[in-house]
């Protein structure tokens, strides 16, 4: 998959949630924090949660591991992101 777009991204992550729930995300801004620091953590030696080849970028490999649903997003706070 090449480049899913933000809001593709931002279904996947709150395809979980109940109707009537408030979403986990729900703006750009937490999809992009959310992979940086995931991309930030596979720099660091964290092993990628799907094939990767070594041309791979780190951001690449994180946006990927969300889209596929790897990767889980949970917000106890709007300006703070867990992964």
């Amino acid at each position: 998959m090449l480049h899913p777009s933000y809001g593709d991204l931002m279904d996947v992550v709150n395809a979980d949630v109940q109707e009537g729930d408030a979403p986990i995300v729900n703006s750009r801004y937490s999809i992009v924090l959310a992979t940086a620091k995931r991309a930030r953590q596979i720099v660091d030696g964290s092993d990628p949660m799907i094939e990767t080849t070594e041309y791979d970028k780190p951001l690449s490999t994180a946006v990927e591991e969300l889209y596929e649903g790897k990767l889980k997003i949970e917000s106890h706070d709007q300006d703070e992101v867990f992964i």
